[in-house]
């Protein structure tokens, strides 16, 4: 059985699904991973959802408020490898959208990078296109910067 829960930031569950997210980056990107560790960081205001797969926490993704009042960026996305393929990450997306446009959120950014195809896959299938990398992403070759409009 599978629930999606809005949670704290600072949730247990999250927090260890985004230590193995941060494991899985190292492992995509050893080279340049310690560049955007600094961005990827997690404050306490960032609203946050797991996904449960049979009680256990099997799924994540946040959202923080960027550039302006109108706009989000999902950060910290990730599936335990063991519960991919089952459409979680594509929920958990819906959910934080559901939730930015609760707040009045008009716009989604998010950045991911070139070693990840199959998160710039389910992206696109979700509305999201390419655009100019923002900052802190200007000028590097590893990320791939998408953006959406909220409906």
């Amino acid at each position: 059985m599978m629930e999606y829960k809005r949670v704290p930031a600072d949730h247990a569950d999250f927090r260890e699904l985004i230590k193995l997210l941060d494991k899985d980056l190292w492992s995509r990107y050893p080279d340049t991973q310690q560049f955007f560790d600094v961005h990827n960081q997690v404050s306490l205001d960032a609203r946050a959802v797991v996904a449960y797969l049979d009680g256990k926490p099997a799924g994540c993704g946040c959202y923080k408020d960027k550039r302006d009042e109108q706009t989000v960026e999902i950060k910290r996305m990730f599936v335990r490898e063991e519960a991919r393929g089952r459409g979680i990450a594509q929920s958990i997306v819906k959910e934080l959208e559901k939730w930015a446009l609760e707040e009045g959120k008009e716009q989604a950014l998010l950045e991911t990078g070139t070693n990840q195809p199959e998160a710039i896959s389910l992206y696109k299938k979700l509305g999201f296109a390419r655009i100019a990398n923002y900052e802190p992403y200007i000028g590097s070759d590893e990320s791939v910067c998408m953006g959406k409009e909220l409906r």
